[in-house]
């Protein structure tokens, strides 16, 4: 049997939560499932130092759990389960949970989030948050002072390694190409900075500690040479993939994934269907960014249904 909301939404990040914060205190009632990692990529953090109205920092769970909190005291129905599947070819949408239980949504809003691409080494696994990391603006500041080292070539890897320059005297980029595959002025930026050394035609082997990051040893692909560096700090700058491969027959996307939404809002292309955090933004990937787009999200879905209201009265 189909249960009918007002207002689906999908994951339980930073976007999901707040959508559901706005959506709950417009009086929509929103129904919120929380994917396979309840609270988001945040839950994988020790430290959340740069997200507003915590001065001392605060854990990322607990920051989730607070998210969540507040979500509910204003109405919304928190769920542990999977979306597994949805058929936005009608209106209004139908949507599966643990491919058997049918949600029929007037509205829904997508936060299903990125996650960030590692090379599948199991000490990056093992080390992760204890000095590996794939976000350089979210975890640099804990390694300001010390030797750190990145792995990538793109724009991205270009960008987190000249942030990472201005906070460690020394930046290993680990590169396994002989040239960069960033833009020209993002190349330009990372070979003008005296203290990121790039390694041309390197891999990672081994991350080095056993129960924080202590060093890394990389090869060159050319010649298998090995070297070991002493660093504090290991980050993975390979790209993100959107969590996004369930909506694909019905939702626009870019080549890589990510969610396409109208200019200044959290519009799909599919009429009732919005986009928010980080699903749709492989720019910025911020808690405080995520928030703030599933802000909008509930609001846009808030006009929408009243829109739907006033052209069916």
């Amino acid at each position: 049997m189909s249960e009918k909301v007002k207002v689906l939404i999908i994951g339980s990040g930073p976007a999901g939560y707040t959508a559901a914060i706005y959506a709950g205190r417009a009086g929509l009632n929103p129904f919120l499932f929380t994917g396979g990692q309840p609270g988001g990529q945040l839950t994988t953090t020790t430290d959340v130092e740069n997200f507003p109205g915590y001065p001392e920092g605060i854990d990322g769970p607990a920051l989730m759990m607070d998210l969540q909190k507040q979500a509910e005291r204003f109405g919304t129905t928190v769920n542990f389960g999977m979306v597994t599947s949805v058929d936005f070819s009608g209106y209004p949408h139908k949507v599966i949970i643990d491919e058997r239980k049918e949600i029929i949504a007037e509205t829904v809003i997508i936060a299903t989030g990125a996650t960030a691409k590692y090379l599948g080494l199991p000490s990056e696994e093992r080390l992760l948050n204890k000095g590996v990391s794939a976000c350089a603006v979210c975890d640099g500041y804990f390694y300001r002072g010390m030797d750190v080292a990145l792995v990538g070539g793109g724009d991205s890897a270009a960008e987190e390694a000249s942030y990472l320059a201005n906070l460690c005297p020394k930046v290993y980029m680990i590169v396994r190409r002989d040239e960069l595959r960033a833009s020209k002025i993002m190349a330009q930026r990372v070979m003008s900075k005296p203290n990121i050394e790039i390694l041309w035609n390197h891999e990672v082997e081994e991350i080095l500690g056993a129960d924080e990051v202590e060093g890394i040893r990389v090869y060159n692909n050319k010649t298998g040479e090995k070297r070991e560096m002493p660093v504090k700090g290991y980050f993975s700058a390979i790209g993100h993939k959107p969590n996004t491969d369930i909506f694909k027959d019905y939702i626009d996307m870019d080549e890589t994934g990510y969610i396409q939404v109208q200019p200044g809002t959290s519009k799909t292309n599919v009429k009732g269907v919005f986009a928010v955090g980080d699903v749709a933004d492989k720019h910025y990937r911020q808690a405080i960014t995520a928030a703030g787009m599933g802000c909008m999200g509930a609001l846009d879905a808030e006009r929408f249904l009243v829109a739907q209201e006033e052209t069916v009265s």
